[in-house]
């Protein structure tokens, strides 16, 4: 029998006994690519080249070209920092008004799921 692995929900807190929140495996990995995702480069502390910068081109004019630049940078990103955890199946990064949406097929590769998730982020209101 395999055993289940539970890691610690994003964004932190406590579940109704007190204690840290966990997540399935699976869902935790979708909030590490959120996280990473969101995160403007120089944002940590530790890591300042971490991070996609989505929301930094929220009001940024759509063109192809920067759509284009956009999924190249995405699946850098994905590939340098969760590489090992992930395999991109398939990626597409949508401006629209004051929202950046990240449509995001890919694997993980521990249980072999494959996922579809939208990734959505907006500017201020």
């Amino acid at each position: 029998m395999r055993a289940v692995r539970s890691d610690i929900a994003f964004p932190f807190r406590g579940d109704r006994r007190g204690r840290t929140a966990h997540a399935a495996y699976d869902e935790h990995v979708r909030d590490l690519i959120e996280q990473l995702l969101f995160t403007s480069p120089g944002e940590r502390v530790m890591r300042p080249d971490f991070g996609c910068g989505l929301l930094d081109l929220v009001f940024t004019p759509n063109s192809p070209e920067l759509a284009s630049a956009l999924e190249l940078s995405v699946q850098a990103s994905l590939q340098r920092w969760l590489g090992e955890l992930i395999e991109v199946e398939s990626l597409d990064v949508v401006s629209e008004e004051n929202v950046v949406r990240v449509y995001l097929r890919y694997s993980v590769r521990a249980t072999g799921s494959l996922r579809d998730e939208v990734f959505e982020g907006s500017g201020p209101a």
